[in-house]
């Protein structure tokens, strides 16, 4: 998987060049998306979760089945920058060196990413039992919310979402710290007696 990812990161940092057409701006897009992955841990983390969803995964798989998609593709892999950032990146991938140093660095990154993604979630959940606790009226939002009849569909339609996944994995995690966990259980008996 970091194999892949490597290249493919590796590849975009030249590839992001080649991109100047109006109808490839998605791809530029993307391609600058997976240049920016190889160099920010947060969005690393980020497309490393991505790519573990299967929805995300069926429309990129769309997407590159599109015979227009297809036909940019060919053309791109034609071009001489597409292929000198293949032959770097195979030279790179051939010294057994460099590549345990990309694929060590990209772990790395990875395990970075992911805790600033838990901070950042963990930080959100505080922030809102915090707003919960000491405001009426957020408390009063909350039950409004949760009391319409499309919450539980909306909310199980989040959860399929990697980055919502985050927001409980943190939820977890906080839940093993006592004052954490009393403020939790304030927030819902509070939220209880809204309802």
């Amino acid at each position: 998987m970091f194999r892949k990812l490597l290249i493919l990161a590796l590849s975009a940092t030249s590839l992001s060049v080649c991109f100047a057409q109006d109808h490839l701006r998605d791809i530029q897009a993307g391609m600058e998306g997976l240049k920016n992955a190889g160099q920010d841990p947060e969005m690393l983390a980020q497309l490393m979760r991505d790519m573990q969803d299967p929805e995300m995964m069926a429309q990129a798989k769309a997407m590159m089945d599109d015979p227009k998609f297809k036909a940019e593709m060919k053309k791109l892999q034609n071009s001489k920058e597409f292929k000198n950032s293949v032959k770097a990146t195979q030279e790179m991938l051939s010294d057994p060196g460099k590549q345990a140093e990309m694929e060590a660095k990209m772990e790395h990154m990875l395990k970075v990413g992911n805790d600033k993604i838990k901070k950042t979630a963990a930080g959100t959940l505080d922030s809102t039992m915090e707003a919960m606790l000491n405001n009426k009226d957020v408390m009063n939002d909350m039950a409004e919310m949760v009391k319409d009849p499309n919450f539980k569909k909306q909310f199980d339609e989040m959860m399929k979402d990697p980055s919502f996944r985050a927001y409980m994995e943190s939820m977890q995690d906080m839940m093993k710290d006592p004052s954490k966990k009393a403020k939790f259980e304030q927030a819902a008996a509070g939220l209880k007696a809204a309802l």
